[in-house]
């Protein structure tokens, strides 16, 4: 229970600073929001892990760094229950939803890669400085991570929404849609991208961990 507890809390805090910030529209943004996931990644990485994020949980899982389907299923409810939440919180103090949605002018094409491609380099980030041996002990981890997530915002958010995160794109469009009628056409990109580049980070993990 404490690691789904730990989950929830990280992806919460991660989701509800997307959400003062974006809607606020605050310049340094990116900055605000990786610097929220590196400080939750320091709070709970030692007891969950600190992937606050599906895709994550999927490239542990297929690196074998979970302990099973059901403990990832129930990594998912947790980041997932976080989002939504954040999502509401979000609404109550500013009085308008979080809007997760790629650029007007950005093909669906350009911004499933951009989802693809950021979540892969977040999740291969992931698993070389947090689930390597060769790495085990450093005391950088929460920076590299979250210092990912500043460069994907800054260099892809204004092309996909810069989610990055199935939880991140999850949550915010099921409350925008329940509370302010907004729709559901995007969520599919949300799932469909991250969730492939954790899947690619795993495959290149594993050849980057095998024995020269």
């Amino acid at each position: 229970m404490r690691k789904y507890m730990t989950e929830f809390i990280g992806t919460f805090f991660l989701v509800f600073t997307i959400g003062l910030t974006v809607t606020a529209g605050t310049p340094m943004a990116p900055l605000a929001i990786g610097s929220s996931l590196m400080i939750m990644v320091y709070m709970g990485g030692h007891v969950s892990g600190g992937h606050y994020n599906p895709a994550v949980s999927l490239a542990l899982l297929l690196r074998g760094k979970m302990d099973s389907v059901g403990e990832f299923v129930a990594y998912v409810a947790s980041q997932v229950a976080g989002a939504i939440v954040a999502a509401v919180a979000t609404y109550v103090i500013v009085g308008r939803t979080l809007k997760v949605a790629p650029a007007d002018s950005a093909s669906t094409l350009a911004a499933l890669l951009v989802e693809l491609l950021f979540t892969f380099a977040l999740a291969l980030v992931v698993l070389n400085v947090a689930a390597s041996a060769k790495t085990k002990g450093n005391s950088f981890y929460g920076l590299a991570i979250g210092f990912t997530i500043v460069v994907g915002a800054f260099a892809g958010g204004p092309i996909s929404g810069g989610a990055f995160n199935p939880a991140v794109g999850t949550g915010p469009i099921l409350v925008d849609a329940m509370v302010a009628g907004g729709s559901l056409s995007h969520l599919w990109l949300y799932l469909l991208g991250p969730f492939l580049g954790g899947a690619l980070s795993a495959w290149v993990f594993g050849i980057q961990e095998q024995t020269p």
